[in-house]
Parts: structure tokens; C-alpha cells; sequence
């Protein structure tokens, strides 16, 4: 017969986690990559917020909104963050 467990969220621990620059670093790598994978004029972006790091990609020139607009540059590179 299976017993119940009871798990309990550390959501404290789990918001240090995700905030820790250990976290913050693989993001800004994944960025890099797909950046770097899209072209020039892509800019990524690692921000610490309350809860959780996160990172984009944004299209810093007039060139890269064109390649995202017309070739999808940005959307295809999603892979090299993998």
C-alpha cells in the first residue's frame, strides 16, 4: 500500500536559486549565444529581478530590426540558447 508524502515548498530558497549568480551567468550565456547567432546589432540583455534572473535579446539598430522583421533572425536563433 503507498503512503502519502507531504513535500513543503522553501519558496525563500527557491527565490535564491533562481536570483543567484550562478543562475544569472548561464542566462547571460544562453543570451550571448543566440545573439551572437542572429547577427550584429543584437544585444542581450541579464537583469535580476525580485523573484527570479532573466535575460533577452533585443534588437539594438535599424539593421537588426530589419533582419528580424523580414528574415526572422532573432526567432530562428532561439536553438543557440539551448
Amino acid at each position: 500500500m503507498a503512503t502519502k508524502v507531504r513535500l513543503e515548498m522553501n519558496s525563500a530558497a527557491f527565490r535564491a536559486i533562481l536570483r543567484s549568480p550562478t543562475v544569472a551567468a548561464d542566462l547571460e550565456r544562453r543570451a550571448e549565444a543566440i545573439a551572437a547567432q542572429a547577427g550584429p546589432g543584437m544585444e542581450p540583455n541579464v537583469m535580476i529581478g525580485s523573484n527570479r534572473a532573466r535575460a533577452s535579446v533585443r534588437t539594438e539598430t535599424h539593421e537588426a530590426r530589419m533582419a528580424e522583421a523580414t528574415d526572422k533572425a532573432l526567432t530562428r536563433a532561439i536553438d543557440a540558447g539551448r
